[in-house]
C-alpha cells in the first residue's frame, strides 16, 4: 500500500506548499484582478474583432477576405511561414545541439547573439536589411547588377521574418537539452551508435515537445510579423503584401469591415495555436505523469 501510494503522489498534479496558501479573500481578490484586466485587454478587443467583421453579415466578410488582394496577402503570409519556419527549425536544433553538447569559446556570446531579435525592434530589424541589400545599400549595387531583388519582393519578406523569429525554436531546446544531460547520448555512442542514429533514436523523442512548442510559436510569430515586414515589402497590394500589412491598409482607407474581416483571420490563427500549444502542453504532462507511474511501479515491484 505504501508503494502504492507513493506512485499515486508522483502523478499528482502539484499543489501550493502550506507556506503559501492565502485567505480565501485574497486568492479571489487576485482572480477578480486577473480577470478584469484579461477582459478589458485581451477578451473585448478580441470580440469587437469579430463583432466588427460580421457587421454587415456573412456576404460581406466572404467577399472581404476571399477578393484578390486578400488572397494574395494570404498565399503570401503562408508561403513566408512554409520558408521561415522549416529553416528556423533546422536553426534551432543545430544551435541548441551545439550549445548544449560541446564547449567552446564564445559560448555565451552565441547564445546572447540568438537572444538578439527579442532586444532589437522589428522595425530597426527590417532597416538592417534595407541598408544591406538597398539601392544605395552594401550590397545593393552588385545585386542590381545581376539583376537579384531582395527588397520589396519575398527574399527580402523571408529574410526579415527569418531573423524576427529565427530565437523561438532554439530558445525551447536549449534548456530542455541543458537539463537532460549527455548521458544517454554517450551511452549510445560507446555502443557504437553514430551520430544521425543518436539523434533520430534518443535526442529527438526527448526533445520533441519542447520543438512542437517552438515550432508553434514561431509559426504564430511569423504569420503576424507587421514591423520588420512593413518595412522590407514596399507595400506593393496584391504582391508583397502580408495579412498584416492588408489589414493596415484597408484600415487607413477607412474599409473597415473588410480590414476587421482580415483581422479576423489572424485572430483565428491565435486561437488555433493556443489551443494546439494547450494541446502539446497536455500530451507533455500525461507523458511526465505515465514516466513518473512507470518509474514509481518498477521502484515498488523492485522493492517487493
Amino acid at each position: 500500500m505504501a508503494g502504492a501510494d507513493t506512485t499515486l503522489e508522483r502523478a499528482r498534479p502539484w499543489s501550493a506548499p502550506r507556506h503559501m496558501t492565502e485567505p480565501a479573500v485574497i486568492r479571489w481578490l487576485l482572480i477578480g484582478v486577473v480577470l478584469v484586466f484579461l477582459g478589458l485587454v485581451l477578451i473585448l478587443p478580441l470580440i469587437t474583432v469579430f463583432v466588427q467583421a460580421f457587421a454587415k453579415g456573412w456576404e460581406v466578410y466572404t467577399r472581404s477576405i476571399t477578393e484578390p488582394d486578400a488572397l494574395a496577402a494570404i498565399r503570401l503570409t503562408l508561403l513566408t511561414a512554409a520558408i521561415a519556419v522549416p529553416l528556423n527549425t533546422c536553426f534551432g536544433i543545430a544551435a541548441a545541439w551545439l550549445i548544449t553538447k560541446y564547449q567552446f569559446r564564445g559560448k555565451q556570446l552565441l547564445i546572447t547573439l540568438i537572444d538578439l531579435p527579442f532586444a532589437v525592434s522589428p522595425v530597426i530589424s527590417g532597416l538592417i536589411f534595407v541598408l544591406l541589400f538597398g539601392a544605395s545599400g552594401l550590397l545593393g549595387p552588385w545585386l542590381q547588377e545581376h539583376g537579384i531583388r531582395i527588397l520589396f519582393a519575398l527574399p527580402g519578406i523571408v529574410l526579415a521574418t527569418i531573423f524576427v523569429t529565427f530565437p523561438f525554436v532554439a530558445r525551447e531546446l536549449i534548456p530542455i537539452m541543458q537539463d537532460q544531460g549527455n548521458q544517454e547520448e554517450e551511452a549510445a555512442a560507446t555502443m557504437g551508435a553514430g551520430g544521425w542514429k543518436i539523434f533520430w533514436k534518443i535526442t529527438l523523442p526527448n526533445i520533441k515537445w519542447g520543438l512542437l512548442y517552438g515550432i508553434i510559436l514561431c509559426n504564430a510569430r511569423a504569420m503576424g510579423e507587421f514591423g520588420a515586414v512593413s518595412v522590407v515589402s514596399g507595400h506593393i497590394r496584391g504582391m508583397t503584401n502580408t495579412l498584416p500589412l492588408h489589414v493596415e491598409i484597408l484600415y487607413n482607407e477607412y474599409q473597415f469591415t473588410a480590414s476587421f474581416a482580415a483581422a479576423s483571420l489572424l485572430v483565428f490563427l491565435a486561437l488555433v495555436t493556443l489551443a494546439v500549444k494547450h494541446l502539446m502542453e497536455w500530451k507533455h504532462r500525461q507523458s511526465l505523469a505515465d514516466a513518473y507511474t512507470y518509474k514509481g511501479e518498477g521502484q515498488d515491484a523492485d522493492r517487493s
